[in-house]
């Protein structure tokens, strides 16, 4: 059975900040399962978004996605998106709002409810640890997703 609830995080864990997404979705599976009343949340990470991920999406009542951003405001923000064709959808790497794209079209239909949580990074090199402000940035953004989960209704 689907989980009604889906947190996907992409990022890679060797480029400083860039782990962000894994890290979240690494840390918000561990206080899911102390939060019983979250209902069940199934938690997905990747190193990037691709078509196969609209397939992730089927059967889910909420999504959400969760990456590192250089241009979100500090700490993170949490938007709601719809489903876009931009110049990702023909990339190897989608962002969410593609991926919810093909979700449309393989399914006729639209995607269900989703949001994205740009999570501010500022060091992306190969070989960089998280960097301290990151740091911040993650506990922050836990909270919001945490406020998230409670505030927005599976439909």
């Amino acid at each position: 059975m689907t989980a009604p609830t889906l947190v996907f995080g992409w990022g890679n864990p060797s480029r400083g900040d860039d782990a962000l997404g894994p890290l979240f979705v690494e840390r918000f599976e561990a206080l899911a399962a102390i939060h019983p009343e979250w209902g069940e949340v199934e938690c997905l990470t990747d190193f990037q978004l691709q078509v196969e991920h609209a397939l992730d999406l089927q059967g889910r009542r909420r999504v959400l996605f969760a990456d590192a951003s250089l241009d979100a405001p500090p700490p993170c923000s949490l938007v709601r998106i719809v489903a876009a064709r931009d110049a990702s959808f023909t990339t190897h790497a989608m962002s969410p709002q593609a991926v919810l794209k093909v979700y449309a079209d393989i399914e006729n239909g639209e995607p269900p409810p989703c949001w994205l949580l740009a999570i501010r990074g500022e060091r992306f090199e190969l070989g960089e640890g998280l960097g301290e402000a990151a740091r911040g940035n993650l506990a922050a953004a836990l909270e919001a997703a945490a406020h998230w989960i409670e505030e927005v209704p599976e439909r």
